[in-house]
């Protein structure tokens, strides 16, 4: 049987016109897109979430960040805010 490991927090995201961002992240889990490190999760003009700040990142599609093995973030925590899109991951380093 193969162990889960800890999903990375979203430990800070500053983009005020997401739909789940209520003084932080509050979807269960977010994917990250593979242009630009984009949060596929981000959502305009709706509003959705758990009510509390405590978002983890589900799933990575950039293959080439340092903190990415098979698809998974291995970071401690992740940042999301504005760069090339919206909402980016802030915390992607190129390998």
């Amino acid at each position: 049987m193969t162990q889960m490991m800890e999903m990375p927090r979203v430990q800070t995201c500053t983009v005020s016109g997401c739909g789940y961002n209520h003084d932080g992240c509050t979807a269960f889990a977010i994917t990250i897109g593979r242009a630009s490190s984009e949060c596929d999760t981000f959502v305009e003009g709706e509003q959705g979430g758990m009510g509390q700040a405590m978002a983890q990142v589900g799933a990575c599609k950039r293959a080439e960040c340092v903190h990415n093995t098979d698809l998974e973030c291995h970071a401690p925590a992740i940042t999301v805010g504005a760069a090339h899109d919206r909402a980016d991951c802030l915390t992607f380093e190129a390998r």
